[in-house]
Parts: structure tokens; sequence; C-alpha cells
């Protein structure tokens, strides 16, 4: 018999973002919800909106909140990259 798969029960609620604090570069993930810095474009998710939209930030900025999530998008866009 196989065992359930309970990897995700164990991962880190993601950190949701008020989008009234975030710029519209920011919300739409064009900068970087940290430092505002728009390039090289944000790849690394940082959090979610309350609608399911992604937060990007630059490396150094991420590198400083902790640890990368290991999500399918970001897996996706790492590979594109």
């Amino acid at each position: 018999m196989c065992e359930p798969d309970t990897a995700h029960h164990n991962a880190p609620d993601p950190y949701v973002y008020d989008p009234l604090t975030l710029t519209t570069a920011q919300r739409e993930g064009n900068a970087c919800a940290v430092c505002h810095a728009q390039w090289p474009r944000p790849r690394r998710i940082l959090g979610v909106l309350p609608d399911g939209g992604s937060v990007h930030g630059c490396s150094e900025c991420a590198g400083l909140i902790g640890p990368a999530p290991h999500t399918s998008v970001e897996r996706h866009l790492a590979a594109a990259h």
C-alpha cells in the first residue's frame, strides 16, 4: 500500500501581502515587493495576494527574507530563465 504524500502539509503557509501596500508594478510582479527593483525582473516568489496572485522579489531581497519556496511556478520560472 502506498503512503499518502504529506510533504505539502509540512510546508509553511505563504505570506499574504496587502495589495494596498504595494505599487501597481509590485502587484503585477514587475517590481520587487521589497526594494522596488524592476531590472532584472524579480523571479523569486515571496508570497501571495488575497486573490491568489504571486508577489515577487529580487534574489537579494528574497535571500534576506528567508529560504526560497519550492513551488511549481518558481521551478517553471527558473527553468525558463
